[in-house]
C-alpha cells in the first residue's frame, strides 16, 4: 500500500476535481484506488465512490481520535494498492493557531507524502517563493511535488516550470489547462453530490482524461509514501461495535433527497447485525417492514414537489414516529420532518412531525464545527461521552424554523455552533431525535450504539404485541 496527501496553498484550487481524475486514471492502470476525505464532507466522498469504484472514508480530528483516524485509515488501506487523502483548503489551515487539527497535521499523522495543487491564475515568477515558503513552514511535512491547476497555455506553464526547478527542489508532476469541462456545477452548500447528476460519470470521465494527458502518473505514484509503520501497529484502536442486533433491519433516506452519510457509520451499522433497506422519499408510497428510519442530511428544498405530493409516505413515516418507532434525523432529515419546507417561491407540506416549518435563507444559519451538550431528555441512553463530557458534531445549513412551539423537549444544549435556536438542538418526540447537528455514529461518542438499542427494544415490544394480536 502507498499513499499520497493532495493538498493545496488554499481552498477552491482544484483539490477535488484533480483527485477526482487522480482516483479514475489511476483505476484505469488496473490498481485498487481508496480515496479519504480531511474533515467532514459528505459530497465530496461521494464523487470519490464514483471515481475510484470504493466507498471514501472521512478522516476528522474534531469527530475522532486520533486512533481511530489511524484504524480506519489503516483498515481500509489494507484492501488497496494507492491511497489518495484530498485535504480541505490550505494545507496549513485549521480551526487553531497551532494547526493542531490542520491538513498538515493529518499527513503527519498518516505519514503521508504532500502534493500541492497550486492555482496558477495570474501567478508566474511568484509561484517559487510560495512552493518554497510552505516548505519551510514545516520540515517535517514532507511535499514531494506539485500539481499546476489552471494553467492559462503552453507558454505559461513552460515559465512555471522553467521556476519551479530553478529555485526549488520540487517536482512538477503536471500541469492542468484551464477548462471549463473540468468544472463540476457548484450549489450553496459546496459541489453537487454525484448521487443528484445525471452526468456525474460523463464528467468524472472527462476529468480523468484531462489528467491522464497532463499528469505523469508515473513520477505521481513513485512519490506515493509506504506504509507508515505507526499504522500497522495501531490496528484495533477504533474499537469497532460489536454484533449486537442480527435480524434488525433499518431503512434509510438515499435517493437524490438524501444521501449524506458517512460510509463508516453505514460499515458499522451493517457490522452490528443490522441490515439497511434504502428509502426512496421521492417515489416509494410507504415505508418497508423496519424496525427503524434513518434520514440523513442532503438537499430537500431542491424537490419541495416531489416530497410533498408523496403524501402517502409522509402519512406513514407520521405514524411511525407517533407508534414509537426509533427515528434519526439530521439537517436535511429534520426539514423533511418539519410542517412545510419553503424556498424563494416554492413551498410544500412535509411530514408534519415536528411543529415547526423550514425555510431556506440565502446565507448559512449555522456553519462549521459544533459542540453540543447532551440533556436528560435524550430518548436514547448513551455511553460516556469524552470532550468533558461534551460531543463533537459539525453543521451547515441555510435553512432555520420558523413558528416553532416554546415547549419543546431537545436532547442537546449547543455549547458551539447555532443548532436549532442557538440554544439547543436535537428536537425529541417518543424515540425520534432530529437535530440540525450532524454526529458521527462510530466510535464511543457516537449515535449508533444507542440508537440500536432502542432499535431492538423496539422490535422486541413490537413482536410482543403482534403475538399477543
Amino acid at each position: 500500500m502507498s499513499h499520497l496527501f493532495i493538498s493545496a496553498a488554499h481552498k477552491s484550487s482544484g483539490k477535488t476535481t484533480i483527485t477526482l481524475g487522480l482516483c479514475r486514471a489511476l483505476r484505469e492502470r488496473g490498481l485498487s484506488v481508496q480515496a479519504f476525505k480531511k474533515g467532514p464532507d459528505y459530497i465530496d466522498p461521494i464523487w470519490h465512490a464514483l471515481a475510484s469504484g470504493r466507498p471514501s472514508y472521512n478522516l476528522d480530528f474534531h469527530m475522532m481520535r486520533e486512533g481511530e483516524i489511524l484504524d480506519l485509515f489503516a483498515r481500509q488501506a489494507d484492501c488497496a494498492d494507492i491511497c489518495l487523502i484530498e485535504g480541505n483548503k490550505g494545507l496549513y489551515d485549521g480551526m487553531d493557531v497551532e494547526g493542531s487539527n490542520s491538513n498538515a497535521a493529518l499527513a503527519r499523522l498518516l505519514g503521508a507524502p504532500v502534493v500541492l495543487v497550486l492555482d496558477s491564475v495570474g501567478v508566474t515568477r511568484g509561484i517559487a517563493p510560495l512552493v518554497l515558503g510552505y516548505q519551510a513552514f514545516d520540515p517535517e511535512i514532507n511535499i514531494v511535488g506539485v500539481i499546476l491547476n489552471k494553467v492559462g497555455g503552453p507558454r505559461h506553464e513552460e515559465k512555471l516550470r522553467a521556476v519551479i526547478e530553478r529555485y526549488t527542489d520540487v517536482q512538477v508532476l503536471g500541469a492542468v489547462r484551464m477548462d471549463d469541462e473540468l468544472a463540476i456545477v457548484e450549489r450553496h452548500l459546496g459541489l453537487m453530490p454525484a448521487n443528484e447528476s445525471d452526468q456525474a460519470e460523463t464528467r468524472i470521465t472527462a476529468i480523468a482524461d484531462r489528467i491522464r494527458a497532463q499528469v505523469d502518473l508515473d513520477a505521481l505514484q513513485a512519490c506515493a509514501g509506504a506504509s507508515f509503520p505507526r499504522l500497522a501497529n495501531n490496528r484495533g484502536a477504533g474499537e469497532p461495535i460489536s454484533r449486537m442486533v442480527a435480524g434488525v433491519k433499518l431503512a434509510y433516506a438515499n435517493d437524490k433527497s438524501f444521501g449524506f452519510y458517512y460510509q463508516e457509520d453505514l460499515d458499522t451499522l451493517r457490522q452490528a447485525g443490522a441490515e439497511l433497506i434504502p428509502l426512496n422519499t421521492l417515489s416509494d408510497a410507504s415505508l418497508p417492514d423496519v424496525d427503524g428510519l434513518i434520514i440523513g442530511g442532503g438537499f430537500p428544498e431542491m424537490f419541495i414537489a416531489e416530497l410533498s405530493g408523496n403524501q402517502s409516505l409522509r402519512g406513514a413515516i407520521s405514524a411511525a414516529v407517533d407508534a414509537g418507532m426509533p427515528v434519526y434525523a439530521e439537517c436535511g432529515g429534520l426539514m423533511y420532518l418539519s410542517r412545510s419546507l419553503r424556498w424563494n417561491q416554492q413551498a410544500g407540506e412535509m411530514v408534519g412531525v415536528i411543529p415547526g416549518d423550514a425555510v431556506m435563507g440565502a446565507r448559512p444559519v449555522g456553519r462549521g464545527y459544533a459542540v453540543l451538550e447532551q440533556t436528560s431528555a435524550m430518548p436514547w441512553q448513551t455511553g460516556e461521552a469524552s470532550h468533558s463530557g461534551s460531543l463533537p458534531a459539525h453543521e451547515f445549513h441555510y435553512s432555520h424554523l420558523e413558528n416553532l412551539q416554546t415547549d419543546l423537549t431537545y436532547a442537546y444544549r449547543v455549547l458551539r455552533g447555532q443548532g436549532i435556536d442557538g440554544v439547543s438542538d436535537g428536537y425529541v418526540r417518543n424515540n425520534l431525535l432530529a437535530s440540525y447537528c450532524h454526529r458521527r455514529g462510530s466510535g464511543p461518542d457516537g449515535w449508533i450504539g444507542p440508537f440500536l438499542s432502542a432499535v431492538n427494544a423496539y422490535r422486541v415490544q413490537r413482536g410482543a404485541v403482534l403475538q399477543r394480536l
